[in-house]
């Protein structure tokens, strides 16, 4: 409701009377909760998801895969991740996807943390090698100067 006394105007509008829906949705829908729904409708570039009568979520065709790695089709039930939230934008995207594969994502980046470290201590231990023998290569070759010097002395 908006007063206007020195224009003598009254505004009255149906959405002032009712709190915004977004403002729950954004709390209950925040990125990286997990909501079960069905496929509602399948489009080219992905699905669409209703959760009720509100608010409906997009989910990107990579998105929808399972873990046996066939694709979510329209009816199926599902888990899906919360991955983008706007409140703004009215936008909520979600994914299949992320339910099963965010457990095994962490193993696989651990393995690759583990496999860099093991290649650098390699390449580490590579290079002291490499100091070593180059110095020893260079002491002896003193060495051998040093007694040739000594020969051309006698």
């Amino acid at each position: 409701m908006i007063l206007d006394v020195e224009g003598r105007k009254l505004s009255l509008g149906h959405k002032q009377t009712k709190p915004n829906p977004w403002d729950v949705y954004e709390k209950e829908f925040a990125v990286d909760t997990t909501h079960e729904s069905k496929v509602s409708e399948i489009i080219e570039k992905g699905a669409i998801i209703n959760f009720n009568d509100d608010i409906s979520a997009f989910s990107p065709a990579r998105h929808l895969e399972k873990k046996d790695g066939s694709k979510l089709e329209q009816g199926e039930s599902a888990q899906f991740i919360v991955i983008e939230f706007s409140k703004e934008f009215k936008r909520v995207v979600v994914s299949h996807l992320q339910t099963h594969n965010d457990s095994s994502q962490e193993t696989v980046d651990e393995e690759k943390v583990k496999e860099k470290k093991s290649k650098k201590e390699t390449v580490d231990e590579e290079k002291v090698k490499e100091k070593k023998s180059k110095k020893e290569t260079v002491d002896e070759e003193k060495v051998k100067e040093k007694k040739s010097k000594k020969k051309d002395e006698k």
